[in-house]
């Protein structure tokens, strides 16, 4: 049954859009993750995983030469109804190549970025437009929780290492959420969180509001950049944790780093398909070989997005290594 939220949704694109998309079966609709609109190209979804084109009948096919051809009219309104015929208005968001919509969703943007000393500046001609779609699973972390809590019943630091579209930032916010509630039946206080969210995908703000459940005790930096963001929060908000998506440059590195000398526990996550990619990745060593997490997550699709493969305690091995032992 197609809910009213995910009504909401579909009500960004032009009718004639909406309606063959409508009109897919039941079973991909409650599936669906992306919604990729380009001009004169073929319409195409993604769903478990996977992507499909959609034909003029409504119909999948992987096949893009009998698929639905977006015209240039329909991309136009659906760029206007996304950005409220105001692309003045979201001009911030889209130097970010992003748009942020009610219910946090987030619309991806192509077209021609315009540069000024090497730095982006603004975008025009947009040609390519991808919805995608952000599913609020309240209770996914429960689980996991338990496993996180170091000696003294408090959460420790952890890494949740996940492949592309692996369901880790649908388990980061909902893990987000239960460490700033707190739990009774595991003697966890709820803790002063900040959430660093420089993409708005962990709690979707919109209009200065979090659109996701991010917890009571929850301070959001949205659309900041990570490492000034981490900064920010040790320095002027006292965070207990500090909750921040895809870790990967030298400069994110250096400033949890800081951060974790300041006594915050950091939860975070990083793109990569298994430890061996993990520690080929030169820009994460420092964080590694520096212990700065207690616990890993391991993350596939094998079972769905956010299929929990295990969680392990971390500890260093000369030379500088990482050796992953224990398993739950």
């Amino acid at each position: 049954m197609v809910t009213p939220a995910f009504e909401s949704i579909l009500s960004n694109l032009a009718p004639s859009l909406r309606g063959l998309i409508f009109s897919l079966p039941e079973n991909v609709l409650q599936s669906l993750e992306e919604i990729r609109v380009r001009k004169l190209r073929p319409l195409a979804i993604g769903f478990r995983g996977s992507s499909a084109f959609v034909t003029p009948q409504g119909e999948l096919s992987a096949n893009p030469a009998g698929a639905y051809l977006v015209s240039p009219e329909e991309f136009l309104l659906t760029l206007q109804i996304i950005s409220r015929s105001s692309v003045y208005v979201f001009e911030e968001q889209l130097k970010q190549g992003f748009i942020t919509l009610p219910g946090g969703h987030r619309v991806g943007v192509c077209g021609h970025f315009l540069l000024e000393n090497g730095r982006i500046i603004g975008i025009k001609e947009v040609n390519g437009l991808n919805l995608r779609i952000a599913r609020e699973i309240i209770g996914c972390a429960v689980p996991l929780l338990p496993k996180l809590l170091d000696e003294s019943n408090q959460i420790g630091s952890t890494l949740i290492v996940s492949p592309p579209q692996g369901g880790k930032t649908t388990l980061l916010r909902d893990l987000t959420r239960l460490i700033s509630t707190g739990s009774s039946s595991l003697n966890l206080a709820g803790c002063k969180v900040v959430v660093v969210d420089e993409r708005s995908e962990i709690a979707g703000v919109y209009d200065g509001i979090p659109q996701l459940d991010v917890g009571p005790e929850t301070d959001v930096l949205d659309a900041c950049p990570k490492a000034d963001g981490i900064r920010i929060a040790v320095r002027s908000l006292s965070p207990e944790v500090v909750v921040t998506d895809e870790i990967g440059t030298e400069e994110d590195v250096a400033a949890l780093l800081e951060a974790v000398n300041s006594g915050v526990r950091i939860i975070a996550t990083v793109h990569a398909g298994s430890w061996r990619e993990l520690e080929a990745r030169p820009s994460l060593q420092p964080l590694l070989q520096a212990e700065t997490f207690v616990n890993a997550v391991l993350l596939s699709r094998r079972h769905g997005p956010g299929t929990v493969e295990g969680v392990v305690r971390l500890k260093r091995q000369p030379p500088g290594r990482i050796e992953v032992s224990g398993s739950a």
